[in-house]
C-alpha cells in the first residue's frame, strides 16, 4: 500500500468545518469510509452535516449518540455512525457497518478508536484539534482511492 497522503486545514469557524465536509461529499466515491477522531464537541457531527449536503442529502446529520446509526438519502446513502456508547470492539460488526459500506454507502465513524481492528484498510481519517485561531482538521488518506480524494482538496477548501 502507497503512503499515505496528509493534509492539515485551519477551521476558523464551524461554517469551515461544514466547507469541509461538503467538499469531502461532492469528491465521496461508492463506499468510502471517512474516521471523525477528536474530543467531545470538535466538531465531528459538524462536518458529518457538511457530508450530507455534499452528498446532496434530504436530511442533516445530527448526533447518532443514542441511536448509534443514522442513514441519510443522497446521491450516495450516508451513514453516520457513533461508536461512543458501544461496550467493545466485538460490537461493531452487529452494527452491519461493513455490510453498508459493501453495498456502497458512504460511512462518517465517530469515535472510530473503539472499534478496534475492524476499521477498514481504505479510509480518510480526520482529526480534528483545538489550535491558536479555532481548530485544525488533520485529513490522513490510507489508500489510493482516499488519497484520490484528498488530492486538489486543498486548493477547492482554499477557493471555497
Amino acid at each position: 500500500m502507497p503512503d499515505p497522503a496528509e493534509l492539515v486545514l485551519s477551521l476558523k469557524n464551524e461554517e469551515r468545518t461544514r466547507v469541509l465536509g461538503r467538499l469531502l461529499g461532492e469528491r465521496a466515491t461508492p463506499g468510502l469510509v471517512i474516521l471523525l477522531f477528536g474530543e467531545l464537541g470538535a466538531g465531528k457531527t459538524t462536518l458529518a452535516q457538511g457530508l450530507t449536503e455534499g452528498l446532496g442529502c434530504a436530511t442533516r446529520a445530527s448526533s447518532p449518540t443514542f441511536n448509534l446509526l443514522h442513514l441519510h438519502s443522497g446521491r450516495l446513502p450516508l451513514v453516520h455512525a457513533d461508536l461512543y456508547r458501544l461496550d467493545d470492539a466485538d460490537s461493531v460488526e452487529d452494527l452491519g457497518l461493513a455490510e453498508l459500506v459493501e453495498a456502497g454507502a458512504v460511512a462518517a465513524v465517530e469515535w472510530p478508536e473503539l472499534a478496534g481492528d475492524a476499521l477498514p484498510e481504505e479510509r480518510v481519517e480526520v482529526t480534528l484539534l483545538e489550535s491558536g485561531e479555532g481548530r485544525e482538521a488533520h485529513l490522513r488518506a490510507v489508500g489510493r482511492e482516499a488519497g484520490e480524494l484528498l488530492a486538489g482538496l486543498a486548493d477547492a477548501y482554499s477557493v471555497a
